[in-house]
């Protein structure tokens, strides 16, 4: 008898500590004090509660990457490649190999460098070949690199050093545009964004975007890291004509842009707070479970 009040005793001290815990979790603040508030570099406080003001900049609120699968691309529209020639988007389709494409721009300080990383950094974990099963398009959404010599050129050698596969150089293709080239082209991906005078650069979202040989959009890959278990599979579905199931758009909710990283991810924190809450009051329920079976214990050896 006396053994089993020493193990409820101790199990009701660990419920107890855990639960302090978990409170004591659920009160943590959401930010450190301090960070840079993307894409504004100086020091802020950030609260997502919080409206443009302090926090998230009234700009990022205008811009996003809206899915539109099964939208058929402006094949027609003119461009330029890494090369300065004239080509057309249709130039790349229709060749039975899907196409991974990117809208970036290539003198973004932030989020486009690591969209492409990120993106280079999957197809690498693939056993897929750029220019082989399939090729890359990455589309400048800033009309000025239109007249910047060189500019896709060294970007495009850039990606090539980094994804150091052989015979892959024809798999990748740097274009830019004028601008109605450019409206035309992100108004068909559902790509928003939106010139932030204060920093003096684009305000936009990271995505990239799988295309069947057509020219129809297949799947959309959020953020800057892409599993290359989950590209692999969309080029392969892609390839096949099929597009995305519309349901994929619901985890997307998930997602959010965070200022104080410059990224997307997981807005783990209320998720963890809501699983905090929860067991709590399951540990409160177990605990009145015990404390109702000791008293009934007690109760009979009266």
């Amino acid at each position: 008898m006396k053994k089993s009040s020493a193990n409820t005793a101790v199990l009701r001290l660990k419920l107890f500590s855990l639960a302090l815990i978990l409170l004591s979790f659920v009160s943590v603040p959401a930010q450190k004090s301090e960070h840079y508030n993307s894409p504004l570099y100086s020091p802020k406080t950030y609260d997502p509660n919080q409206t443009s003001s302090n926090g998230l900049p009234k700009v990022l609120q205008e811009v996003g990457i809206e899915q539109k699968l099964g939208e058929q691309l402006p094949l027609d529209t003119e461009f330029r490649d890494e090369n300065g020639n004239p080509v057309k988007l249709g130039d790349y389709f229709n060749k039975d190999k899907p196409i991974v494409l990117a809208l970036v721009y290539y003198e973004c300080p932030m989020l486009c460098n690591q969209v492409l990383n990120g993106l280079t950094g999957s197809l690498k974990g693939i056993s897929f070949d750029v220019g082989k099963e399939f090729d890359v398009v990455a589309i400048s959404f800033d009309a000025r690199e239109n007249e910047k010599a060189d500019l896709a050129k060294n970007k495009k050698t850039s990606y090539l050093e980094r994804y150091g596969r052989a015979k892959s150089e024809n798999g990748w293709h740097f274009l830019t545009g004028k601008q109605e080239a450019i409206d035309k082209i992100t108004n068909a991906v559902g790509f928003k964004y939106q010139w932030d005078e204060q920093s003096n650069q684009f305000a936009h979202g990271s995505a990239i975007m799988v295309v069947t040989p057509e020219g129809k959009l297949s799947r959309y890959h959020y953020g800057i890291d892409y599993a290359p278990k989950d590209l692999k599979f969309s080029l392969m579905d892609s390839a096949k004509r099929n597009i995305g199931n519309p349901v994929e758009k619901l985890s997307l909710y998930c997602y959010h842009y965070d200022p104080s990283t410059g990224k997307y991810g997981l807005a783990i924190l209320s998720v963890l707070r809501l699983m905090a809450v929860a067991t709590i009051l399951g540990l409160g329920g177990m605990l009145l479970i015990f404390w109702r079976k000791s008293k009934s214990r007690k109760g009979d050896l009266k």
